[in-house]
């Protein structure tokens, strides 16, 4: 007997899952599928990056607590057809389907995991021109003169110097100068080769 698992998710509080839990559970049943447990987002946006039930849903699947996962729709489970994609790519290589009632999607079946190859070609195809805008502006701004990347960072060199000299620590050295370790990090290296290389002879020799 296949073990399934419920997904349902309401974005207010003010909203109720049973409706969803009801049309889940009766499909349930009506395959005679044996259920394991029902995971709920009460009250959780569904453009959020985390939500206790899913998270946890995610960490039973990969416990392989069960065989499919079954929500009422596609917007209920993902945020967007890439997280989609990711999600049944990870039910997928753990031995998982995933069955959506409202668009009549089950990837047990050559069909349904048909769709999900045309979804992850649309994800894949959505990220490639994501990037090229990307590009292209960057290198707009850059024919504008405008400086890309992370703003230089300004650091009292003389104090710096003397930190060094001093002994101090790279922690210490970044809360006095405001900066990040990795920051300091990357000075002192660069203060090092200068003391390395010799001066030039002013006589050019």
């Amino acid at each position: 007997m296949p073990r399934a698992a419920l997904y349902a998710r309401v974005s207010t509080q003010e909203q109720s899952v049973d409706p969803q839990l009801d049309a889940l559970r009766e499909y349930a049943r009506a395959r005679g599928f044996e259920l394991v447990e029902e995971f709920v987002d009460h009250g959780v946006s569904g453009a959020k990056d985390r939500r206790p039930a899913l998270d946890r849903l995610l960490k039973d699947a990969k416990r392989r607590r069960f065989d499919l996962v079954a929500c009422v729709k596609l917007d209920r489970l993902a945020r967007s057809v890439r997280h989609l994609v990711t999600l049944t790519a990870e039910f997928e290589a753990l031995g998982i389907g995933l069955v959506v009632l409202d668009q009549a999607i089950d990837t047990t079946t050559p069909s349904g995991r048909l769709l999900f190859h045309v979804l992850g070609a649309i994800a894949e195809f959505e990220r490639d021109l994501i990037r090229d805008r990307t590009r292209a502006g960057m290198r707009a701004a850059q024919r504008r003169g405008k400086r890309i990347g992370r703003p230089r960072v300004r650091v009292d060199r003389d104090r710096l110097l003397r930190g060094i000299r001093t002994g101090t620590s790279i922690s210490q050295l970044a809360r006095q100068l405001g900066v990040s370790r990795a920051t300091v990090r990357g000075l002192v290296a660069s203060e090092a080769e200068r003391a390395a290389v010799p001066a030039a002879d002013p006589r050019g020799i």
